[in-house]
């Protein structure tokens, strides 16, 4: 091994052994009370949380970015890179994220028992952190999990783009960290000790990835500065470029803005001739809220609740951001991904500005759902589970070649009948509540379509498929 390359090989292990060594002093010194270090974390916990205490503006922000180190957001951060690695073929980066992500979860409430300590008690507090304080779950988990997405996706990063993307993960790791002591949840000690303790397991298992690299006969390279797995660039990239079509970005963007104020104006208008103008029982807005409600048994309230769940914002977000990961990694272009986002975004922002609008109120039967903060025109449930089950019903039948892309109208159709079954009997939507959504979903799914193509690169894809490399294999599969 020439000097140079022994010289950086040597670096890494000698952070990762200075991280542990810092660790293991801060544990002992935490658990064992040392006087001095208790001054100044009370003294830190007191002096930084009063810096945001009474500015909700500021605390709004920090709260913002402690959540992004929540074990929600770092599981699905793990879980969305995992399948991209899986559909792409990376079998053993995905293994490394699954394994790396894991230990973080059982690294944190096992130290945690060890060492006992309680959370600070400040004199503004602003969030209420639940367990022991030592080490910091949060910090612990942004380093590993971010830092193993860094390591892993690095050979995709080239130039002034990899400068930026070390930037930014570093900035988000620092920036949790520094929001808990902010928040008084925890002393300077429990996030210092986090940091010390992710960089330690992060390098640990950095090195037995190296391990498997150099047992199956492939090159030793720095994880630090060439990734875990730098022959993988190509499969690593998000996408491919977008081939040229002659069309504008902008000019498509304005046309996609003028078709929704027109779409949201038609909705609009016909909310205030139904609720304005109608008889008060168009389409049976009165009797069949009525009907359904005088009918109500709890299997079928068990059964409404179900899927009015799967009709509410989270689980809409859920399902759209997995649709988002899987046709970037199989299709490998952004043009399903802008698709889909148009689409929801769209529809909340068509959703929101109705019903502030029309005001409608709820149907006058007993509401199973409380504290529902819209009007009841039109329903956020049915317009967004039309626009989502449709617009991947269309991405699916577009791109796919096998008699089975047929099967995903099945939930286009089933699950938008479903939502609005399910909202009409828990007595929270009128029939024309749930015809206003429908008609907005059938125009600006049509409007979006049109506009955007978003099957336009499906054709393109399949000449090169045999040359392309393993992603393109995977994409092959697929269609």
């Amino acid at each position: 091994m020439n000097p140079e390359l022994r010289h950086r090989s040597l670096a890494p292990l000698v952070t990762v052994t200075v991280a542990a060594l810092v660790f293991t002093i801060l544990l002992l010194l935490v658990r064992l009370q040392w006087p001095p270090l208790e001054s100044v974390d009370h003294g830190a916990a007191a002096d930084i949380n009063s810096l945001i205490a009474g500015h909700a503006a500021l605390v709004t922000v920090v709260k913002a970015v402690t959540w992004l180190g929540s074990n929600g957001v770092l599981w699905t951060v793990i879980g969305a890179a995992t399948v991209v690695l899986a559909i792409r073929g990376q079998w053993r980066l995905a293994v490394y994220l699954l394994v790396t992500g894991a230990g973080a979860l059982t690294l944190d409430p096992v130290l945690k028992s060890l060492v006992g300590r309680l959370r600070p008690v400040v004199a503004h507090p602003i969030a209420h952190g639940t367990g022991d304080s030592f080490p910091s779950g949060h910090s612990l988990g942004s380093i590993v999990c971010y830092g193993a997405i860094l390591l892993v996706f690095l050979p995709a990063a080239r130039g002034r783009w990899r400068t930026a993307f070390i930037t930014v993960t570093v900035a988000l790791i620092a920036l949790i960290g520094i929001s808990r002591i902010l928040l008084g949840v925890h002393y300077l000690s429990d996030v210092l000790g986090a940091w010390a303790a992710g960089l330690t397991w992060l390098g640990l298992t950095a090195f037995a990835f190296e391990l498997t690299r150099s047992a199956a006969g492939q090159p030793v390279t720095s994880p630090v500065t060439d990734g875990l797995e730098p022959e993988a660039h190509a499969d690593l990239k998000p996408a491919q470029p977008e081939p040229a079509t002659g069309r504008r970005p902008g000019r498509v963007a304005a046309a996609v803005a003028v078709a929704w104020v027109l779409i949201l104006g038609l909705i609009v208008g016909l909310g205030e001739l139904i609720t304005k103008d109608g008889n008060g029982n168009v389409l049976g807005d009165r009797t069949i809220p009525h009907w359904l409600a005088a009918h109500r048994t709890p299997s079928w309230t068990h059964w409404s609740l179900i899927f009015t769940t799967l009709g509410a914002s989270q689980a809409i977000l859920i399902v759209a951001l997995a649709t988002c990961v899987v046709f970037l990694a199989v299709t490998r272009h952004w043009r399903p991904v802008i698709f889909v986002a148009t689409v929801m975004l769209g529809e909340l922002a068509a959703f929101l500005a109705a019903a502030a609008v029309v005001r409608r109120p709820r149907p006058d039967v007993t509401h199973l759902d409380q504290h529902l903060p819209t009007s009841a025109y039109p329903s956020g449930h049915e317009a967004a589970t039309c626009c989502l089950y449709v617009a991947m019903a269309i991405l699916v039948i577009g791109h796919a070649r096998g008699w089975w892309r047929w099967l995903f109208l099945i939930p286009a159709i089933a699950m938008p009948v479903l939502v609005a079954l399910s909202r009409m009997y828990r007595g929270e939507h009128h029939p024309t509540d749930i015809l206003g959504s429908v008609l907005f979903a059938a125009l600006w799914l049509t409007a979006t379509t049109l506009l955007i193509k978003p099957n336009a690169d499906s054709a393109q894809d399949r000449p090169g498929v045999a040359s392309a490399g393993p992603a393109a294999i995977a994409r092959d599969t697929y269609v």
